[in-house]
């Protein structure tokens, strides 16, 4: 199992390939990815950037594969989203909220560690 994460290198392609109408700036995109990415460095959990501007397969791969009840009712889904190999885990709300609730790893569908909230009996 490796952990997915796909995100946007490049802001114009944010906008072009989102389409979102509620217009969210890059740097707060680019802040959530960098924040998701940082998580798994210092937990050491292995992951992998996909990166949804340099490959338009992926993009669509991502958007495919989200379901439909978290699917924006507008526009597509913005990165960044999460998946564990083909299991979608769910944006960045989602990811904040596990990670307030010390839950990332169930968020992630990894096991627990055993410092984390979600290793106690």
């Amino acid at each position: 199992m490796i952990i997915r994460v796909f995100i946007a290198s490049s802001s114009c392609s944010v906008a072009e390939y989102a389409s979102s109408p509620v217009k969210s700036p890059f740097n707060k995109i680019k802040k959530r990815q960098q924040d998701v990415v940082r998580f798994l460095e210092a937990n050491r959990i292995d992951f992998e950037e996909v990166d949804i501007t340099m490959s338009e397969e992926q993009r669509q791969w991502m958007y495919k594969n989200i379901p439909e009840e978290r699917q924006p009712a507008q526009g597509n889904p913005l990165p960044p989203q999460i998946f564990n190999d083909d299991q979608y885990c769910g944006d960045y709300d989602c990811f904040f909220e596990a990670k307030e609730n010390n839950t990332v790893f169930s968020f992630l569908g990894l096991k627990p560690r055993l410092a984390s909230k979600e290793s106690e009996p």
